[in-house]
């Protein structure tokens, strides 16, 4: 199968129409007519992503957050990712991927249902797929009551993490909850408005935080790796239904830090 017909396929359901203006989805690296067998799924292309997708042999990575970003004046061996995607283009590597087309047509799901919340809503609508509101992140009811202490050890085992910040205390039983993949300082005041009692998020700094806390919305900061890498197993299990000609791996889950 082509490089351009798994691309067409992928987005059929996460079309780049749905990303951000700000955003760079789509086909990054390769040729649309590569003949393409293996396919690796990661969270980033990193390094790690290059050298594992090489020995195993892939064709193709298909990965959230774009390899290339920002503008880039030269590609030579004198950066880390010139070299990067000096070593992938040499191996005839396709990299594709699904940023926030993802975030808004899928991520915001697969968050909701790591969490179970119930009576969902989009947190923030971005605009319309097939006559339906779509956006970023999930408002909706935890499963049971809980105090900020509670919920925190509820985030960390369901979407199975080493850790998380809570910003926030007292007993005050928290029902309804929002929850955006990745970076959410962002979302703060539509969490707050939408009547949200915590925010399950990542990359919250500090004064965005007690901010945050001192307007009764407790943060839950799950990390931006933490809350995003449910894209690995998803999207993988997604292309494996969808393509059986293909062989699928998926790019083991590790944190990309260490808890001391």
């Amino acid at each position: 199968m082509k490089s351009e017909e798994i691309i067409k396929i992928l987005e059929e359901k996460y079309p780049p129409s749905c990303a951000e203006e700000w955003d760079n989805p789509g086909l990054l690296l390769g040729r649309r007519d590569r003949e393409v067998q293996k396919i690796l799924v990661s969270l980033d292309v990193t390094d790690q992503a290059a050298e594992r997708a090489i020995s195993w042999g892939a064709d193709m990575i298909v990965s959230h957050h774009p390899l290339i970003f920002r503008g880039i004046k030269k590609i030579s061996d004198e950066t880390f990712l010139g070299r990067r995607l000096l070593t992938l283009a040499e191996h005839r590597i396709v990299c594709y991927a699904m940023h926030t087309n993802f975030d808004v047509r899928g991520m915001a799901e697969l968050n909701a249902r790591q969490l179970r919340l119930k009576n969902t809503e989009v947190l923030l609508i971005t605009g319309e797929y097939q006559g339906r509101p779509e956006g970023i992140g999930r408002t909706g009811d935890l499963p049971e009551p809980m105090e900020p202490g509670r919920l925190a050890e509820y985030v960390k085992a369901a979407m199975e993490l080493p850790a998380v910040r809570c910003y926030g205390k007292g007993e005050k039983k928290i029902r309804r909850a929002a929850v955006s993949g990745g970076s959410g300082k962002s979302v703060v005041e539509e969490a707050i408005a939408a009547g949200a009692e915590a925010l399950i998020t990542g990359d919250i700094d500090y004064h965005t935080a007690i901010d945050a806390a001192a307007q009764g919305l407790v943060i839950i900061d799950a990390g931006h790796y933490g809350t995003e890498s449910v894209f690995i197993k998803a999207v993988a299990e997604e292309l494996s239904r969808q393509l059986p000609g293909c062989q699928v791996k998926a790019m083991e889950v590790e944190q990309p830090f260490t808890v001391i």
